[in-house]
């Protein structure tokens, strides 16, 4: 039972390992001429002025989230609507289900002024 699992093991070692052999490489062919000009942080070509941190508005996040959420809704769409004829009337009424659902949460994204541009 255990050999069964030995390539999976070995699969899981073998893509620990070349990621940072990547890092390892790069850092060994990298060259190694520091100057100040370098080093300096760089915001448009400009030298930053006042703080540099600025706290964006929680709008942005939610406005992201919610074309997230219908981005993965058009992944799960398309091949759906690719294969309809196949899969029958189950995946039929399982897709509106799906759609019921991401339809209700616009509906409460909405009626909580979530999408409202302030």
């Amino acid at each position: 039972m255990l050999e069964k699992y030995a390539f999976i093991a070995l699969f899981a070692v073998i893509a620990l390992i070349f990621p940072f052999a990547g890092f390892i490489v790069a850092k060994i062919l990298r060259p190694r001429k520091p100057n100040p000009v370098k080093q300096a942080t760089y915001e448009c070509g400009l030298e930053t002025i006042g703080e540099t941190w600025v706290q964006f508005r929680v709008q942005y996040y939610l406005y992201a989230l919610v074309f997230i959420l219908f981005d993965v809704e058009a992944v799960f769409l398309f091949p759906w609507a690719v294969s309809i004829k196949q899969l029958g009337l189950y995946a039929l009424v399982e897709m509106f289900i799906f759609l019921g659902l991401l339809i209700a949460g616009l509906a409460y994204a909405w009626k909580k002024g979530a999408l409202r541009w302030v």
